[in-house]
C-alpha cells in the first residue's frame, strides 16, 4: 500500500486511520463554544489509539456570517484547531461548505434561497470562502487534504451533470488558485448514478478528473448479516473503477441500535473488507456521543445521531475505537512492507444502461441493477473480485466487458447491449476461471441460459446463509470472524 508521490501532488506519506470530528462541545455548534482544552484531550485519546487524522467541518454559518466575510474569532479558534492537531501529531481534512449535518441542514442568513449550484452569485461567493480559508491555512502542516462539502445532495439537492461539474470545477480552481497543493475531493458520498444508478448530478466519471481521491459515505440498513457487513466494500469497489483513490470517508453506527461487541465486530469487518476491496483510507462516523447536546439541533429530532461516537460523552473509549486502533497497526505494518493490491481476475460486469438513461429504458428496470449487482457481488466475494464496465454504443460497442479480469455479466440481461453480450460470451469461453453466480429474476422477458457466460449457472434463490440471517463463514483471514461475534 503506497502513500507516497506516486499518488499526486501532497499525498501523505502515513495511512489515513481517522474519525469525522466534531467536539462533545457543541457538536456543529463548536466553533461557537470552542473549548480548547476538551478538544486537546479529544485529540490525544484518538492519537493514543493509532488515529492519524480527522475530517472536520467548517460550519458555513459560523465562518461567513456576512457575504465575504469571515469571522475572525471562528477563524483563530480553527487555527488553534490545527495547532492543536499538530501537537498531537495528527493530521486533519477540512471540509468547506458545511449546510448538512447528521440529518439537519442549515443556511447562512444571507443565501436567501439561491440555487448553490446554478446562481452566479452565490457560487462566486462558495469560492470566494474556500479560497480565502485555504489562503490562510493551507501551509499548517496539520491540513492534509481538502473536501469542497459535506453530503451536499443532501443540502443542495440533486442537480444536473453540467452544473453541478462546472460547480466542483470552479470550486477547485479557488483552492488552487489560493495556493492549496493537498489532496481535495468532493464530500458528496459518492451516491451518484455510477454507484447507484440515480443520477443525482454528482457523476463520478465526470468529476474524478478534478479530484485526487473519491469518497463514498456508506450506511446500510439491513436486516440481513452479510448485506450488512459487505455494503461498505461494495460501495469501494463500485467507485473503483475511475483512476483515483478510494478513501472510506465515512462509515459507522449508532449504539442506539447495537451492542458494544456487535458494534466493534462491525467495524472490524468493514475496515478488513473495504480494505480488500480496494479502499486506502477510513473515516469513521464519528470521535464521540453528544448525550450532554441532547436539546440541541439535529440530536433533538434525530436522537440516535448522539450515539455515533467512538468514544462515549465523557471520552471514554468505546470498543469500536479499539478495534480502530488495532486496524491502524495493521495498516501501518502493511505500509511498512510495502503492500498493495492484487487485481482479482474475475470482474463483475456493470451494465453501461446502470448509469446512462435511454429514451426507451425503464427507470425500475435500472434502480433494480444495482440490488443484482450486490448479490453478485456477495456470491462471489471469495473470488478476489474486481469491477469491469461494459463499454457500450457511446464508448465502443465492439470492446463489450473492459479490463483485465475475466467478465461476468451483471444479472439484468435487457440491460445490455447485445454486442456486449457477445463480447462477453467470448471472454466466458477463454476465461479458465469457473465461478457460480446467484441472479435474482428480473420483471420482463425472461433472462437466457447464462452457462455460455464465464461457466455461470442461474439460480434464482439465494443460498441459506443469505436467506436465513446465518454467520458468513469465510475462508480468508480478513473473514475469519464472519458471523457475529461469539
Amino acid at each position: 500500500m503506497s502513500y507516497g508521490t506516486d499518488s499526486g501532488p501532497g499525498w501523505p506519506q502515513k495511512p489515513w486511520v481517522g474519525v469525522n470530528f466534531w467536539s462533545r462541545q457543541g457538536g456543529p455548534r463548536m466553533w461557537a463554544r470552542y473549548d480548547r482544552d476538551v478538544v486537546r484531550q479529544e485529540l490525544e485519546v484518538l492519537a493514543e489509539h493509532g488515529c492519524t487524522l480527522t475530517r472536520s467541518f467548517c460550519y458555513w454559518p459560523d465562518f461567513v456570517p456576512s457575504p465575504e466575510v469571515l469571522d475572525e474569532d471562528v477563524m483563530d479558534r480553527f487555527v488553534d484547531f490545527l495547532d492543536l492537531h499538530q501537537q498531537a501529531g495528527m493530521g486533519t481534512i477540512p471540509t468547506f461548505i458545511v449546510g448538512h449535518m447528521s440529518g439537519a441542514n442549515w443556511d447562512p442568513v444571507w443565501r436567501g434561497g439561491r440555487d448553490l449550484y446554478r446562481d452566479v452569485w452565490l457560487v462566486a461567493q462558495q469560492a470566494w470562502y474556500v479560497a480565502e480559508v485555504a489562503r490562510r491555512t493551507a501551509g499548517h502542516p496539520a491540513v492534509v487534504a481538502w473536501l469542497l462539502t459535506n453530503e451536499m445532495p443532501i443540502y443542495g439537492r440533486d442537480g444536473d451533470q453540467e452544473s453541478v461539474t462546472s460547480w466542483a470545477r470552479l470550486l477547485v480552481q479557488a483552492l488552487r488558485s489560493a495556493g492549496a497543493r493537498q489532496p481535495v475531493s468532493v464530500g458528496d458520498g459518492a451516491w451518484g448514478t455510477e454507484t447507484s444508478g440515480n443520477d443525482n448530478g454528482f457523476s463520478l466519471r465526470r468529476l474524478a478528473p478534478l479530484v485526487d481521491f473519491i469518497g463514498p459515505h456508506t450506511y446500510p440498513m439491513s436486516d440481513d448479516p452479510v448485506r450488512q457487513i459487505m455494503a461498505p466494500a461494495f460501495h469501494c469497489e463500485m467507485c473503483g473503477s475511475f483512476g483515483k483513490p478510494v478513501i472510506l470517508e465515512e462509515f459507522g453506527l449508532s449504539s442506539d441500535f447495537v451492542s458494544p461487541d456487535n458494534a466493534a465486530h462491525y467495524y472490524r469487518q468493514v475496515l478488513h473488507s473495504s480494505l480488500v476491496a480496494g479502499a486506502r483510507g477510513w473515516l469513521a462516523w464519528n470521535n464521540c456521543d453528544y448525550d450532554n447536546l441532547a436539546e440541541q439541533e439535529p440530536y433533538s429530532h434525530h436522537a440516535f445521531e448522539m450515539h455515533f461516537g467512538v468514544t462515549d460523552s465523557a471520552g471514554r473509549p468505546k470498543p469500536q475505537l479499539d478495534e480502530l486502533a488495532r486496524f491502524s497497526s495493521l495498516v501501518h505494518e502493511l505500509t511498512a512492507a510495502g503492500w498493495e493490491r492484487v487485481a482479482g481476475e474475475v470482474a463483475l460486469w456493470a451494465p453501461e444502461l446502470f448509469e446512462h438513461d435511454e429514451p426507451s429504458w425503464s427507470y425500475i428496470y435500472r434502480a433494480d441493477i444495482h440490488p443484482n449487482m450486490y448479490q453478485s457481488y456477495i456470491a462471489a466475494r471469495e473470488a478476489v473480485l474486481r469491477r469491469a464496465r461494459e463499454a457500450g454504443v457511446r464508448e465502443n460497442s465492439r470492446r463489450g466487458p473492459s479490463g483485465p479480469g475475466q467478465a461476468l455479466p451483471a444479472p439484468l440481461r435487457q440491460a445490455r447491449h447485445r454486442s456486449g453480450d457477445e463480447a462477453g460470451d467470448a471472454a466466458g469461453r477463454r476465461g479458465r476461471h469457473r465461478v457460480r453466480l446467484l441472479f435474482r429474476r428480473q420483471p420482463g422477458r425472461p433472462t437466457r441460459p447464462l452457462d455460455a457466460l464465464a461457466g455461470t449457472g442461474l439460480r434464482r434463490q439465494a443460498p441459506p446463509s443469505l436467506r436465513s440471517g446465518r454467520p458468513y463463514r469465510g475462508r480468508r483471514g480478513h473473514l475469519r470472524d464472519g458471523g457475529r461475534p461469539g
